[in-house]
């Protein structure tokens, strides 16, 4: 996008966010749906409500919405802000945004009738780095705010420019895969011990060559992945047929094995993609800050 494209839209953005700001403070002073303290405490009752693993009444739930001004919607999703002081700004400019404290972070709950649409969070999430959750009924509302988090955790924060929304929708297998990343250890070192007495390179080459097999269904395919001549997906597909013995053959195993790759891949990823954010922060920090005492330097750990 053009910078003065770009430049625009940042502005009709704060233009946005600063109208609406203004019109919340008219509604409190001239009786609008925001009223004050009762209104609030409302509002952060039925958040603690909705995002409760005990589910509340349906009738509970109704008065505490009547009494919030927030109609309760068939679904919702979660969005989890990387800077806590973004969560109210956002919920100025999210349409019926609900704001609350889950998991000791400052998140917001907002109506999702269509959970196939993304516009309503565009302009109010452009240039932010935060995690919208998947579309869920509202008996599973901490299940969207649980995986925006994890999604957070697992994906490099990006600043100025880089900066954008990442969705649950689009990583539902690697959430699934990395809920748990001791399990997802165990899970590759079961089925993988095979090769365990490889030299890691040996080990990377051949695991490469597996999954790659096990995703496209034979060596032509898996070649035209990884780039090299079927013959020599081949000859490594015998030497794993050594490594492993009949059970390439048995489709439990190669679902097995399939997810193993796929942790073990994705696991992978996460550490390279930390490591490289952790070295850029390294490099700014030490450009802006001289220490007074060099011993006493602050390591730098990239989230």
């Amino acid at each position: 996008m053009p910078a003065d494209l770009d430049m625009g839209h940042r502005h009709a953005s704060l233009e946005v966010v600063e109208g609406r700001q203004h019109d919340r403070q008219d509604d409190r002073r001239h009786g609008g749906q925001h009223l004050g303290p009762a209104v609030d405490r409302a509002r952060q009752d039925l958040f603690k409500a909705l995002t409760d693993d005990r589910a509340a009444s349906g009738t509970s739930l109704a008065d505490l919405a009547e009494a919030a001004g927030w109609p309760l919607p068939v679904a919702v999703r979660a969005i989890a802000p990387a800077t806590p002081g973004e969560a109210q700004q956002l919920a100025t400019v999210l349409d019926d945004a609900l704001a609350g404290m889950f998991a000791g972070r400052p998140c917001l709950l907002v109506p999702s009738p269509d959970p196939d649409t993304r516009a309503p969070f565009e302009l109010p999430l452009r240039g932010r780095f935060a995690a919208v959750g998947h579309a869920v009924p509202l008996r599973d509302t901490a299940s969207s705010l649980r995986w925006a988090l994890r999604l957070l955790a697992l994906t490099p924060a990006r600043a100025g420019l880089d900066a954008r929304p990442v969705f649950v929708d689009d990583h539902l297998s690697t959430l699934l895969l990395l809920q748990d990343e001791p399990l997802a250890h165990a899970l590759a070192a079961r089925w993988l011990r095979p090769l365990a007495d490889l030299t890691p390179r040996q080990s990377e080459r051949l695991e490469v060559t597996l999954l790659a097999w096990l995703e496209g269904g034979g060596a032509p395919e898996a070649a035209k992945a990884l780039s090299v001549h079927p013959q020599t997906v081949r000859y490594r597909m015998r030497q794993l047929e050594k490594l492993f013995g009949p059970g390439l053959r048995d489709p439990r195993t190669r679902f097995e094995l399939e997810m193993a790759l796929r942790s073990r891949r994705l696991m992978a990823q996460v550490r390279r993609q930390h490591s490289r954010v952790g070295r850029r922060t390294a490099r700014v920090v030490t450009a802006d800050f001289t220490p007074l005492v060099v011993g006493r330097m602050a390591r730098v750990n990239g989230l």
